[in-house]
């Protein structure tokens, strides 16, 4: 991924990214997602059922209850400003999931079960003030779906991923297709997506001795990853619309 550091001009760094975001899956991607594919099938039904219903309430809970605690979009500021602001908000919340995870990480198999909703928190609460830092409001049913999928873009295979992408990329168009309600959203693919790429890490953290330090670390990297792609999606939307400007 990009890094957010101010010294990468933000068309570059856009640049960058958004070739990342759409090169092909390599033969370890392919090889990595069928083998979660058929890990996946040894669920049984009844178990992914139940996993899609935990994650959708716990996600839409912190989705819009987040709403009533997040800051009004910031107006009439230059683009280095938000982004300075945004980077400044990277490091507060990555400094806090660290902590949180070396806590969770070092209070055994329960404390470490805590991690998730705890972590999902600082992302969601991450990802709304980034919106707003760019000017958009979260208040809006369209932005808020846009927030998810930008979390699902940061949590996913490079195939899923790839998806992902071009919907952002596209938002204006694509959110017309959207249905009316959140309840509609494809909660299987993005609890699946979001399990299959922090279970590892997230396992070790249950591990004695060593779990406040694989707590520490995996959160710390998942507020960074989650940063930098935040980052980007709003400042493809907040340059495109810059440029949109110009050509009226």
């Amino acid at each position: 991924m990009t890094p957010t550091t101010p010294e990468t001009p933000p068309h570059a760094a856009l640049h960058t990214w958004q070739q990342q975001m759409q090169r092909p899956p390599s033969r370890l991607d392919r090889f990595a997602r069928r083998v979660q594919l058929r890990l996946n099938a040894l669920l049984p039904e009844r178990v992914h059922r139940a996993i899609t219903a935990a994650i959708r309430q716990m996600v839409r809970g912190v989705l819009f209850g987040s709403t009533h605690t997040t800051r009004r979009p910031l107006a009439d500021a230059p683009l280095a400003r938000r982004e300075a602001e945004v980077r400044a908000r990277i490091r507060d919340y990555g400094t806090m999931a660290t902590a949180e995870g070396a806590v969770t990480g070092a209070g055994g198999f329960l404390l470490g079960l805590a991690d998730f909703p705890l972590l999902l928190g600082f992302k969601i609460k991450l990802l709304f003030d980034t919106a707003a830092l760019y000017g958009y409001d979260v208040r809006d049913y369209h932005e808020r779906l846009y927030v998810l999928y930008v979390f699902q873009l940061a949590f996913s295979s490079q195939h899923t991923r790839n998806a992902t992408y071009q919907r952002l990329a596209d938002w204006n168009a694509y959110c017309q297709t959207l249905p009316p309600d959140a309840a509609d959203f494809d909660w299987r693919t993005f609890q699946q997506e979001y399990r299959d790429y922090i279970d590892l890490a997230k396992m070790a953290q249950l591990v004695p001795v060593i779990g406040a330090a694989v707590g520490a670390l995996a959160n710390y990297k998942l507020i960074e990853l989650l940063g930098t792609t935040a980052m980007n999606c709003y400042r493809m939307r907040y340059l495109a619309a810059e440029e949109a400007l110009l050509l009226e």
